[in-house]
């Protein structure tokens, strides 16, 4: 059966609806970055998303070419994730999307080195004709976090945030956002399919103890 990241490690993909402190261990992504307005079509997130799955599914399909990968073993591609943030902005003004500046990142497993992510991004030019020299190999450690399971549209994570940051007050932390910490979500439906109402996506933001 093929690993998934989703089931292994349900404290990170399948919180609660309620707030948890996480500590989020050192994990290594494909990322692609970009700025502005996520929903306008045919923009660069749209852009950027296509050439992470382009490389990401080459990779996880890699086994049935002749480029062996040392320590591969057969896994599910995990959900899409980004970190977000604005200029001057501690967090994020969902009222302000063209302002946006964002990360999208697709997790990959430790056994993917800098060659076997280049080779990744030569077969996929090869076979899509796409230019995926944005594509980057990132390594992230995210550190304490207070996170929460949101259900419902993108524009309604407010509430669930302000819920996250009254429960960490309480234990005694501090949002700590910075250059390299910043808002993190990771989409667990597909906003194509899924029914606004019941699309799941798991909100993170960094703390620090007071």
């Amino acid at each position: 059966m093929a690993f998934d990241f989703k089931k292994e490690y349900r404290d990170l993909y399948q919180p609660k609806t309620k707030p948890s402190i996480v500590e989020v261990p050192t994990m290594r992504f494909l990322a692609v970055e970009g700025a502005g307005n996520p929903n306008e079509e045919g923009g660069a997130y749209k852009h950027a998303i296509e050439l992470l799955y382009g490389v990401a599914y080459t990779l996880k399909m890699s086994y049935k070419t002749e480029h062996a990968i040392q320590g591969f073993y057969q896994y599910v591609v995990p959900p899409l994730e980004g970190f977000w943030w604005q200029p001057g902005v501690k967090g994020i003004d969902y009222s302000n999307k063209s302002s946006f500046n964002w990360i999208s990142v697709i997790r990959v497993p430790e056994f993917v080195d800098e060659a076997d992510f280049a080779w990744a991004v030569e077969a996929a030019t090869t076979k899509k004709g796409l230019d995926f020299s944005p594509v980057r190999l990132l390594e992230l450690s995210e550190g304490l976090c207070v996170q929460c399971m949101h259900v419902g549209t993108y524009d309604r994570e407010p509430a669930t945030v302000a819920a996250m940051h009254s429960f960490a007050e309480e234990q005694g932390y501090a949002p700590d956002f910075s250059d390299v910490r910043r808002h993190h979500e990771i989409y667990l439906s597909d906003p194509r399919k899924a029914d606004p109402a019941k699309m799941k996506t798991v909100v993170r933001h960094p703390i620090k103890k007071v």
